[in-house]
């Protein structure tokens, strides 16, 4: 049976992937999870070294446990055992052959919109690893950045915060208070309108609700 709302979704996929041809990023489209991760597999060689953000979406997918099972160098973080194993595996993403992250919002024109606290997401994407990939679901997706920044507070703060415990308004209350807590997560927005290099950024559309 047609799902009318992935029928729609691959159509807009089109012009959205244009932009991003346009802005130096190389723009994919996959209707299920699975098939995002038979694209994975063909863009990343064996034996690469593998780094992430905070990210959802690439657990959902199943793409970080096909990476686990296959013939990668995973640089976990989440393995050290003390701040600094921590900051020396942070390094190591810098020099990553592929960083997988997904982004808190994505526009029509192919604008990445991502907020971030620790923000080793955002530096990574903005500089260091030979090609980055964004996993972003069909629910991410925003007209423009200004309704991308309100998407971040208002759908992605809040249950990362709960997933998180901040301790921030976003988890107290469930709104975010723009606040200066120790535990903020937007301490620095990054909106990316255009790669340098091209082809660095990869932009994996998917037709299914996926992260925060």
């Amino acid at each position: 049976m047609a799902d009318p709302r992935k029928d729609a979704f691959a159509t807009t996929s089109k012009t959205i992937i244009k932009n991003l041809e346009r802005a130096g990023m190389d723009g994919y489209f996959c209707e299920t999870s699975a098939d995002a991760r038979e694209l994975v597999k063909s863009l990343v060689p064996e034996g690469s070294s593998i780094a992430w953000g905070g990210t959802e979406t690439f657990k959902e997918t199943g793409v970080k446990e096909m990476l686990e099972a296959g013939a990668y160098t995973m640089l976990d973080r989440a393995k050290a055992t003390t701040p600094e194993e921590q900051r020396a595996v942070y390094l190591q993403h810098f020099d990553s052959d592929f960083f997988f992250m997904s982004a808190n919002a994505l526009t029509l024109k192919g604008e990445l919109v991502n907020i971030d606290g620790n923000s080793n997401r955002v530096a990574c994407l903005s500089f260091g690893p030979k090609h980055v990939i964004v996993l972003v679901g069909m629910n991410k997706i925003v007209k423009d950045t200004e309704e991308g920044l309100k998407r971040v507070r208002t759908m992605a703060c809040p249950p990362n915060a709960a997933r998180l415990h901040t301790g921030t308004p976003c988890e107290t209350v469930g709104i975010c208070g723009m606040c200066h807590e120790p535990g903020c997560m937007c301490c620095n927005t990054v909106i990316t309108r255009h790669s340098r290099h091209a082809g660095r950024i990869k932009v994996i559309l998917i037709a299914e609700d996926l992260g925060f």
